[in-house]
């Protein structure tokens, strides 16, 4: 009980640290955020790859079927975190940022025979920019106006779930949680001439709803050294009963009188609907290689919608400012030897590539692809005490990329420990 209490205390630590934005993407300006790639240490290391991925050692949060597979004398504790730096490039100028996040906290055990429970904190989405651009308000005038734009947030989830071995080969498991954020967002006009109004649009949204996953699996034996394993998992799309509010602000420096007005957009922030299938080919337990696909069903999401014609403003709900959103992932890892006595063989390698279609339509333009690729580890942690735990370290490459678009290079480590200790053995005095 003292572990589990342990446990729950560095959860509520993580989310004061997750309230930190792990994103300086302009892009996260739209939509809910910048999306989070929801996977743990082990998974990022192929690039996100994990739906048909069966492990006894990790917590496989992205597929709750999996959780069947845990290990029956283990309590399972992982904590990540990362670092990147990001390269943006636009019109010829290059501006680099560094920033670092506090990723995720989960942990997972066997209840009991064929079912497993696993709990944690995840992020869902990062809100984090701050830019501004200066121009003539017209040819060969001598005042200028700059507009400056800025973010913070985001969407965070706390869950519970479930991994159910019905029969042998096929498991059914689901993710309850409870998602929670907030973001600010701020458009400010101002003018060289003190004596122009500064014009401000800030938008603010409060989210507290649900979110629910749920998964399968079917492992297919094809010998004792071979298996192929179907994964798919499902995420309910939903209204999240939210009210963003967007407040325009006008004031003259000068004078210092100035003129507010809100406008609130009911029940305008939606969860996409999301459907995913993948496999996995497992030799032996030394080497594994699988294919994700995953679906986003963004294009019919309600949003709110901020428009002024003819003087008139107004804030609602709408659809259509946004594409579908697809993502196809490939991996592998790489162990030769799990139990061997040999540490280099102990060891897990693991690599992936992704490629994402744009769900973002800015300006009426198309926004970025994205292309990301990664090379990880699995070290073991071995010592008189524990010799179960690993060490998951892995560098990625993210590229989003537009012809027209700002273009952002991100260079990205993550790192995450998964504490595995023997709990629920029974000892034996001679």
């Amino acid at each position: 009980m003292k572990r589990i209490f342990c446990a729950f205390l560095l959860a509520a630590i993580s989310i004061t640290a997750m309230a930190q934005s792990g994103t300086n993407s302009p892009y996260s300006m739209y939509g809910l955020g910048a999306l989070a790639d929801q996977t743990s240490g082990f998974n990022r290391g192929m690039n996100g790859l994990g739906l048909g991925f069966r492990e006894h050692n990790q917590v496989n949060f992205l597929n709750p079927a999996s959780y069947s597979s845990i290990d029956s004398l283990s309590f399972i504790f992982d904590a990540g975190l990362s670092g990147q730096i990001t390269n943006f490039q636009e019109n010829g100028k290059k501006v680099n940022a560094k920033n670092a996040d506090f990723e995720y906290v989960v942990a997972g055990f066997r209840a009991f025979k064929h079912f497993g429970i696993s709990f944690g904190l995840i992020p869902y989405s990062n809100v984090g920019y701050q830019y501004q651009n200066t121009q003539q308000v017209s040819p060969g005038s001598t005042v200028t106006s700059t507009t400056s734009y800025s973010g913070r947030g985001g969407l965070h989830q706390v869950y519970i779930g479930f991994g159910w071995e019905l029969v042998k080969g096929l498991s059914i498991g689901a993710n309850a949680s409870y998602l929670w954020g907030n973001y600010t967002r701020s458009v400010l006009n101002t003018y060289s001439d003190s004596y122009v109004n500064t014009l401000s649009r800030i938008y603010t949204a409060n989210v507290h709803n649900y979110k629910l996953d749920v998964g399968l699996q079917y492992a297919a034996r094809f010998s004792k050294s071979d298996q192929l394993t179907l994964g798919l998992a499902y995420s309910l799309g939903h209204k999240l009963n939210a009210n963003p509010k967007c407040e325009i602000v006008s004031s003259n420096p000068q004078t210092q009188v100035s003129y507010s007005k809100a406008y609130t957009a009911d029940n305008a922030l939606e969860l996409p609907t999301s459907y995913s299938v993948g496999l996995a080919w497992d030799h032996k337990r030394q080497w594994k290689v699988g294919v994700d696909y995953n679906l986003q069903k963004w294009a019919d999401v309600v949003y709110p919608l901020y428009t002024n014609v003819n003087n008139v403003p107004q804030y609602s709900a709408a659809t259509g400012q946004f594409k579908d959103r697809h993502k196809l992932t490939l991996g592998a890892e790489l162990c030769p030897g799990e139990t061997a006595r040999n540490f280099f063989k102990r060891v897990h390698y693991r690599a992936g590539i992704s490629y994402v279609t744009p769900y973002l339509i800015i300006n009426g333009t198309e926004g970025p692809k994205e292309m990301s690729a990664s090379l990880g580890l699995g070290i073991p942690v071995m010592n008189g005490i524990n010799n179960r735990s690993i060490l998951n370290i892995s560098a990625q490459w993210v590229r989003m990329d537009s012809k027209t678009l700002l273009k952002e290079n991100t260079f990205r480590i993550n790192i995450g420990l998964t504490f595995n200790e023997r709990w629920f053995a029974k000892w034996k005095v001679d």
